[in-house]
This record gives structure tokens, C-alpha cells and sequence, in this order.
């Protein structure tokens, strides 16, 4: 009898204490494997409880499902996520990334990163190790270069276009490009234009630094790929203040700042171009 009464009183107790399940509420798709690499990241610096749930379950109804969970951060991987994280009150840390480039965001206490490497990195890869390449046009849309491009030099030049068919006739008229660095700019890179560029750049051996493994598979010279590991320490780090001090500000989105380089060494033996040892060395992968 009385093992059963202290088992009543405890079952009791457990109802009627409310039940702390996570500190900080992330909206992804677990599934992915980016959201996989950004998770795995965030465990490194981020020392608290999390729940995880997709835009599509907590669509609408975020606000009641966070109160619930007792959660005091969100962290939104992605631009559904971060749609349904924008519509909280200011007074919950939003942190948000995997948007590749976010649109001005009001909200005050949102902080966040874009999805995309900075022309500049590739601009500095290029001067410091592949000095045969003098010339590299950056071909998109206004707005892309002013978020990844606005402050690049040389060997960068700068060539804006409205769609798919700018960008298409920019790229053919070309002459003196030593290369051509593509944005993952949706406005003018269809699948039509990419095929374009790749058919330039085998016809005339040109180039291309493409911002994807899988555009280094398929024949670009070199990508700088966002290394999410590093994004996810990054968001864990601002996650931890922001539990500490209920705020983590509010400015642009601020780019990442470490990369994964992946070379194609038969697109560099065709083209004639030495990449040097130590560039290999540097890439996380180098297709023969």
C-alpha cells in the first residue's frame, strides 16, 4: 500500500508540474542534409535543450506550439521557417539562416546569416593561387551583386542582368573573360542558362567557378561551398547569448565566413590551367 500511494503522489506531481521541454525551438526539415550538417554544428556551442519541428507543423500556429514548449529562442534553417518565425513578437530571439539571400528584415531582435559565398572570397582564392586567371566576370541580377559583389575588385568585373536572357547573351559576349564566377541567383540561373554557360566554357575554354559541389561534377573548374558545420557553431554561439540576454539585435544579414573548396583537376588539365599543390591540399574535394 504505501509503494502505491508514493506512486499515486508521484504520478500527481508529474502532472501538475508544467514540463520544460526545450530551450530553443528550431523550424527545419530535419530531413535535409544541410539542416543535418547545421544541427550537428550548433551542438558544439549551443549547451541546451531543443526540439526541432517543420514549417509545415508549426504553420500558423508557432506562437501557442513556443509557449507550450517553454521554448525562449527560435532558430528558423530556411525561407518557410523563417516566414513563420517573423510573424512571433519582437520580445523572441529569431536567428535564421539557409535563406541564400534573406530580403530586408524589419523585425527587431532577428539576426541571421545568407546561404551564398561573397565574390570576394573567390576574388582573393583566385589572386592569392590561380594568378593565370586575370579577368573573372561575375554575371546577375542587380540585387545579388549588390549583396555578394557591391565591393569586389580586380580580377572580379561586375555584369548586371535582369533574366535567364540577359544572362545568357551577356555570357556569349564575353570575349576577354579568363573566367566566369556563377551567383545562386534564381531570378537568371534556370537550368537553361547553366547549360549555356557550360557550353561556353568548354567551346571557348573558359572557366567556370560555380558556388555548388555538384557544378564541379559536372565540369566547373572550382566552388567555394558555405561550410554549414561552421554556420551551426556560429548560430549556436548567437543562440547561447541570446538565452542569456533575451536579445540578439538586430542588423543585415551577415555573410559566413568559412568555406569548403572543391576542384575538378580534368576541367584544369583540359583548360591548361596549373592549380598548385597547395590549393589541392586546401580542397575538401578533388575530382580527377
Amino acid at each position: 500500500m504505501p509503494h502505491f500511494i508514493l506512486y499515486s503522489l508521484l504520478c500527481i506531481l508529474l502532472i501538475a508540474v508544467p514540463c520544460h521541454a526545450a530551450d530553443v525551438l528550431i523550424i527545419a526539415d530535419a530531413q535535409l542534409k544541410p539542416v543535418m550538417e547545421v544541427t550537428q554544428g550548433m551542438r558544439k556551442t549551443l549547451r541546451a535543450s531543443t526540439k526541432t519541428y517543420s514549417p509545415e507543423e508549426v504553420r500558423g500556429n508557432l506562437a501557442p506550439l513556443l509557449q507550450r514548449e517553454g521554448a525562449r529562442v527560435v532558430i528558423a534553417l530556411g525561407r518557410e521557417a523563417l516566414a513563420e518565425a517573423l510573424t512571433l513578437p519582437p520580445s523572441i530571439p529569431v536567428i535564421y539562416d539557409m535563406v541564400v539571400t534573406p530580403s530586408a528584415i524589419n523585425r527587431p531582435n532577428t539576426a541571421g546569416f545568407y546561404m551564398a559565398t561573397p565574390a570576394g572570397e573567390y576574388a582573393e582564392l583566385v589572386r592569392n593561387h590561380l594568378p593565370a586567371l586575370k579577368r573573372v566576370a561575375v554575371v546577375a541580377s542587380r540585387d545579388f551583386l549588390n549583396m555578394l559583389a557591391s565591393n569586389v575588385s580586380a580580377p572580379m568585373s561586375s555584369h548586371s542582368v535582369k533574366n535567364t536572357v540577359e544572362f545568357v547573351n551577356t555570357v556569349n559576349q564575353l570575349e576577354n573573360a579568363d573566367a566566369i564566377l556563377l551567383l545562386p541567383d534564381r531570378v537568371v540561373m534556370s537550368t537553361t542558362a547553366i547549360e549555356e554557360a557550360y557550353l561556353l566554357s568548354f567551346r571557348r575554354r573558359i572557366p567556370l567557378l560555380g558556388f555548388s559541389e555538384r557544378h564541379v561534377k559536372e565540369g566547373a573548374l572550382l566552388a567555394l561551398v558555405v561550410d554549414m558545420a561552421n554556420v551551426g557553431r556560429v548560430i549556436g554561439e548567437y543562440a547561447t547569448k541570446a538565452l542569456k540576454t533575451g536579445n540578439v539585435g538586430q542588423h543585415a544579414p551577415l555573410a559566413p565566413n568559412k568555406f569548403e573548396l572543391y576542384l575538378n583537376m580534368d576541367t584544369a588539365r583540359k583548360m591548361r590551367i596549373s592549380i598548385p599543390d597547395e590549393v589541392v591540399r586546401m580542397a575538401r574535394k578533388a575530382y580527377p
